[in-house]
């Protein structure tokens, strides 16, 4: 009898900076790691194929050290080369199905759904594991994304059977508010990796997630 693939995890999903110092990358995902977040995401939007091939393998290895996801953000065939958990994909990325003929039924898939509940629903139809909503705050990563609201998550709660996955300018200062909304992972960049400690920074984000749990 197979084994049945675990759901996404809850908590802090950490998403990394751009930058071609492969260990400074590596040095700081291990931190927030010890730190214990739940899954990290690698986005890098530069045209560097060998660099984002190594550090998408090298982050691969790190993440399976600690037991937590590996997810390549918006390259389906890098997700499947350097064997990641799985694949996030944005609205221009390619399909849920697409994404599951390629990389199996073990390997996590997330859909990026910005401000749209149907969105949402079309990718929970299609099979996805988590979906996306955002930007919630405004965002340095991203200046100029729409805004969600935080009625969204309390509309898509009762509707979609996933994961919902809250991004898009979040500090420990408004991250309760979208726990308390519905939001089951905090997407994090700014608030994670800036700063001395890291480990720190996601142990502290971390304790929303308690605290969450207590009330």
């Amino acid at each position: 009898m197979s084994a049945v693939k675990p759901e996404f995890p809850g908590g802090v999903y950490a998403i990394t900076q751009e930058t071609a110092d492969t260990a400074h990358l590596l040095a700081q995902v291990e931190a927030a790691l010890r730190g214990g977040v739940a899954a990290v995401q690698y986005r890098d939007k530069s045209g560097d194929v060998a660099r984002r091939h190594e550090q998408a393998s090298e982050l691969v290895a790190l993440c399976r050290r600690f037991k937590v996801p590996l997810i390549v953000n918006d390259d389906l065939r890098l997700a499947d080369l350097c064997d990641a958990d799985g694949v996030h994909l944005g609205r221009d990325d390619g399909t849920v199905r697409e994404a599951r003929i390629i990389l199996g039924k073990d390997k996590f898939i997330g859909a990026s759904c910005y401000q749209s509940l149907d969105l949402a629903l079309a990718a929970q139809a299609a099979g996805a594991d988590y979906v996306a909503f955002g930007s919630f705050f405004p965002s340095p990563t991203k200046p100029d994304a729409g805004r969600a609201s935080l009625d969204l998550l309390r509309e898509a709660a009762p509707q979609i059977h996933l994961p919902l996955v809250a991004i898009g300018g979040i500090t420990l200062a408004n991250a309760p508010a979208l726990l308390d909304a519905g939001a089951d992972c905090l997407a994090v960049l700014s608030a994670l990796f800036e700063g001395a400690d890291v480990s720190a920074n996601a142990q502290a984000l971390n304790q929303l997630f308690a605290t969450e749990s207590e009330q």
